[in-house]
């Protein structure tokens, strides 16, 4: 059988990831726009296969990354075939997306690749440049349709115009709302809302974690507009009975039709708020049909260790490394200190994105460690060592203007002693293959 002229110019499209990699990069010129006209129509070339998706759709400022990886190992646990589409990624393009926790092959990503190519410079020429990230978003879509049972689609940015929000999901989740991006969402937790509250569709129920009561409202209003049934944490089901120790928190789960007995080996009180509107989006799925088994679904979110949140690397000395990237996820990691023997010195290596809220940031850490390393890292956004000091007017923070001679300091402190990184999910995943390098050596 012969190939059409369109079918060979495809085949010579890419053949190597760097490749890829290099058009991703160069992708990276359009920048962030929200709105879904683009993707919409990418995905209508495509064939639509955001339609052939069942999904669970997730929101928040906080907390989705975890919500997300306590229902995947729940499903898993339950024999699902999963897929996840999470962002940003510590693993590069394909940590992205996922299927049964393992990344998509660089194989089968340049397959899907060079089929969207064609139809990418399609709205190339007609001046609808799709950014990376709807390029990414409709390839998991691609790849979610063939292999997978379920997905659980992570939104990048807000929910109303981000690229996820093209999908009619059998659960939608809001983990929280904070302040964070606000040149995109606005000033205010109510402005903020407005756009997780976009994810909410009709009669699909929806899964609020806490959120203040301008947030609420907004919330609660699109929900009874959309006809879609609401679960808010501590008042359709709650966790209580808390019990912690070290890194291991046990609690209660209880709604108005069942109970459980919980535990988690992850610090922080916003982990228990995470699994908990996990386990309530289990419930559901059960409620719609789903063959799920809840003892293997709380076995396996017992076994979850979530990386890059809060996530012990190392004793002797304690390393910590912390995906916190606003206030109000330094003010969870900075709670779940308290789950770590104290009377100890705890020291600070902090690196950002210069368009956050660094200051705020900063002045939360400071009376909390002995001293505070302030560094930087290769990226547009990343702020300088020395200007991200400037920030914080203290008599204990070092400036390393490179962050790997910030983590080498390390080893000069006492074995006792405690170490931290957070500021940037960006930084963290540099962070992480870095440890993971050094200690195989």
């Amino acid at each position: 059988m012969f190939c059409t002229i369109q079918e060979m110019m495809v085949s010579a499209m890419f053949s190597q990831f760097d490749e890829i990699q290099q058009f991703f990069e160069a992708r990276k010129k359009y920048g962030i726009k929200p709105g879904l006209e683009r993707i919409y129509q990418l995905l209508a070339l495509q064939g639509h296969p955001e339609k052939q998706i069942t999904a669970i759709h997730i929101a928040g400022t906080n907390g989705k990354g975890s919500t997300l990886s306590y229902i995947n190992h729940a499903l898993l646990a339950n024999n699902f075939q999963v897929g996840v589409f999470t962002s940003p990624s510590i693993t590069g393009l394909t940590g992205h997306i996922l299927k049964n926790d393992k990344p998509i092959s660089e194989g089968t990503f340049i397959h899907i690749m060079n089929e969207l190519y064609p139809n990418i410079k399609r709205l190339d020429e007609m001046d609808m440049h799709v950014t990376e990230f709807e390029i990414l978003t409709v390839l998991a879509f691609c790849y979610f349709a063939k292999e997978v049972d379920i997905a659980i689609i992570e939104a990048g940015m807000g929910g109303r115009f981000d690229t996820t929000n093209c999908i009619h999901p059998a659960v939608s989740i809001i983990t929280n709302v904070a302040l964070d991006h606000q040149a995109f969402l606005g000033d205010t937790t109510k402005e903020i809302a407005y756009h997780k509250a976009g994810i909410i569709k009709e009669h699909v129920p929806v899964i609020v974690g806490r959120i203040d009561p301008e947030a609420w409202s907004v919330v609660n209003g699109e929900a009874k507009r959309k006809n879609s049934a609401i679960y808010r944490i501590d008042e359709s089901f709650k966790p209580q009975n808390l019990k912690r120790r070290d890194f291991l928190q046990q609690f209660v789960w209880k709604s108005e039709t069942a109970m459980f007995d919980v535990s988690i080996p992850m610090a922080g009180e916003h982990q228990i708020d995470n699994v908990s509107l996990a386990i309530q989006a289990i419930v559901l799925l059960i409620q719609q049909g789903y063959a799920i088994k809840m003892p293997q679904a709380l076995s396996a979110i017992e076994k979850t260790v979530i990386p890059g949140r809060f996530e012990l690397v190392k004793r002797n000395p304690y390393i910590v490394v912390d995906s916190a990237h606003n206030p109000a996820g330094i003010a969870s990691f900075l709670e779940a200190l308290n789950y770590l023997p104290r009377g100890r010195k705890r020291h600070l290596i902090f690196a950002g994105f210069k368009d956050k809220d660094l200051q705020n940031m900063l002045h939360m850490c400071e009376p909390f460690f002995s001293t505070i390393t302030a560094t930087s890292f290769q990226h547009p956004r990343a702020i300088r060592a020395k200007d991200l000091a400037a920030l914080l007017e203290s008599n204990h923070i070092v400036v390393l203007e490179n962050w790997q001679e910030a983590l080498k300091q390390i080893c000069t402190y006492p074995a006792h002693d405690q170490i931290f990184i957070t500021g940037s999910f960006h930084f963290i995943s540099l962070v992480r293959t870095y440890l993971r390098k050094v200690n195989k050596m």
